[in-house]
């Protein structure tokens, strides 16, 4: 078993430096699919939200850690000998990778994705391209595919169909030459060749965060821009974008319809719910007192 182990993170490590090669930022994963490092932070009291994506110089911070220079790289794994997998982190440049995760669930409630996205490529007028397309374990589908850097997508489940799983901004993919609890992620035969596809601008107006509507039924036309807003925000805007889009949000009567999609989108760029839904009500507080 320590040999299968050794042989599965040298490999593992090896497939992470080559997808760095290409651009494509990388975490080490445990057999659970999950990062293989612990928060440094674990300890920290519960009473006490504290948010940290890495500012602290330690690893242990999930798709944060993700970095294409093999000496990080190197380092990552070194410091998760049982790492047996990768991750991939999405949205990131140069590619801002979208992953379209395609899942067979359970025998007892099984799930026809691929027929699932087919009807919305029919309903919706795209295609999927030839693409970068990963098998899992249990018979599903990873297709990689871009999207523009001025849009950030931010992740879903079964939003689109059941099934349909989306990997955006703050998530990650599984590295094909990963092993896992359940078995190994492999490139599809006859995509190994292929970069990842743009994505069919169709299927991409799907992946947005939908627009909101206001109670008397008009459209929001800027709800859909506000969450774009709060899902852009680096390191030391994110408070500051969520007040200032809450605020728009309530002085243009749709605060309460984008609380939802506004909670995680703050998720998404790393504040907890706590520290979010204190923000949104501050904004609300103050918009309150200035109609």
């Amino acid at each position: 078993m320590a040999t299968t182990d050794r042989r599965a993170k040298t490999l593992a490590l090896a497939h992470a430096l080559s997808a760095a090669e290409r651009g494509l930022a990388v975490i080490p994963l445990a057999r659970t699919k999950l990062p293989a490092l612990r928060s440094p932070h674990r300890d920290a009291p519960a009473s006490e939200p504290f948010t940290c994506r890495g500012e602290c110089g330690r690893f242990g911070h999930g798709v944060h850690d993700a970095s294409t220079d093999p000496d990080r790289v190197r380092a990552l794994f070194a410091a998760a000998p049982w790492a047996t997998g990768y991750g991939i982190a999405c949205g990131l440049p140069p590619h801002h990778l979208i992953g379209v995760d395609l899942d067979t669930k359970s025998a007892a409630v099984p799930t026809d994705s691929a027929t699932a996205l087919r009807e919305l490529a029919l309903r919706h007028l795209f295609t999927i391209p030839p693409t970068v397309v990963v098998l899992t374990p249990s018979g599903g589908r990873h297709l990689w595919l871009t999207g523009p850097p001025d849009h950030v997508v931010p992740n879903s489940a079964g939003r689109l169909a059941p099934g349909i799983d989306i990997r955006g901004a703050g998530g990650y993919l599984v590295g094909p030459g990963s092993r896992t609890r359940h078995g190994a992620y492999t490139i599809a035969p006859g995509t190994s060749h292929l970069r990842p596809a743009p994505c069919p601008p169709a299927l991409l107006r799907l992946l947005l965060p939908p627009p909101v509507r206001r109670a008397d039924g008009e459209s929001a036309g800027d709800g859909r821009g506000l969450v774009q807003f709060v899902l852009a925000a680096h390191e030391g805007q994110r408070n500051t974008r969520l007040f200032w889009a809450a605020c728009r949000a309530y002085e243009n009567g749709v605060g309460a319809a984008l609380l939802a999609p506004l909670l995680d989108a703050a998720r998404t760029t790393g504040l907890t719910e706590r520290e979010a839904r204190a923000t949104i009500a501050s904004a609300a507080r103050m918009t309150a007192r200035h109609p």
